[in-house]
């Protein structure tokens, strides 16, 4: 079985205080072709496409120059990304052994990368997938990955005899995954907060939820989908009646805000 997540826009690059290795993404060579194009972009260019002000766009069109695919990464990518995903995964206190399994099981998608493992060394870039971006394959970085994802994903798994996809992944990142191309079963797990007996999907803790449902998977080296089910972390639950084929529920009660306490 094989965990997708997704990036994070913020990133971290203070040094790892660890000795770990770090390791050349399996795509490198799609990722040189793609900095070429987005080495050439402006800061008005940036500003527009990524919808973010002034320094922002300063600040990635730098990034975007100096980026250089030849050169190891700086960062491993667990490492490296900061939202709130990655603190629900916590890579900093997983184990050696936890990350050598993930190495195997985990990967995070990139609209730079393609595919992360997560002690795969990347350079400082923003580049949401979703983003409108003119290469020679079309108009999107959908267009410019097209099925190498898949494919690559594919090669992940070769020898499994069941081969299963857990997408916890954000719908814009999954959909660079081509369906057609993808020679797995997909299960995606959703995550609701339970507040007056009404269920609702509130992003900032389904993020984390879907971090640390990654890290569970790590932690107890689970392989069979059946065993998902068991998943506890935080509070959630598995809810049967709001899951089906392909789709698992998960819920808790909602938390109390910041500075208040529970009923």
């Amino acid at each position: 079985m094989l965990v997708l997540l997704s990036p994070a826009k913020n990133m971290n690059f203070d040094p790892v205080d660890r000795d770990l290795p770090k390791t050349q993404p399996s795509l490198i060579d799609e990722t040189r072709i793609l900095s070429k194009t987005t080495r050439g972009l402006t800061i008005s260019k940036i500003k527009t496409m990524m919808k973010i002000n002034d320094d922002l766009a300063k600040l990635n069109r730098e990034r975007f120059q100096a980026f250089d695919a030849e050169q190891p990464g700086e960062k491993q990518a667990a490492f490296a990304f900061n939202g709130e995903v990655y603190r629900g995964l916590d890579a900093a206190s997983l184990s050696a052994e936890d990350l050598d399994w993930a190495q195997g099981h985990l990967r995070l998608l990139s609209g730079m990368y393609g595919t992360l493992r997560p002690l795969d060394g990347i350079h400082p870039y923003r580049l949401e997938m979703g983003r409108k971006l003119h290469t020679r394959r079309g108009e999107s970085l959908y267009d410019f990955w097209g099925q190498t994802i898949a494919k690559d994903l594919n090669a992940a798994m070769d020898g499994d005899a069941d081969p299963v996809i857990l997408n916890l992944a954000s719908n814009e990142y999954f959909k660079s995954v081509d369906r057609k191309a993808l020679k797995a079963r997909v299960i995606t797990a959703n995550f609701k907060e339970e507040k007056d007996g009404q269920l609702r999907a509130l992003m900032v803790y389904a993020k984390k939820a879907r971090g640390m449902m990654a890290r569970w998977v790590i932690e107890n080296r689970v392989t069979d989908p059946a065993d998902l089910v068991k998943f506890d972390s935080g509070g959630y639950r598995f809810e049967p009646e709001g899951s089906k084929d392909g789709e698992l529920l998960f819920t808790r009660p909602q938390p109390a805000a910041a500075g208040k306490k529970a009923a």
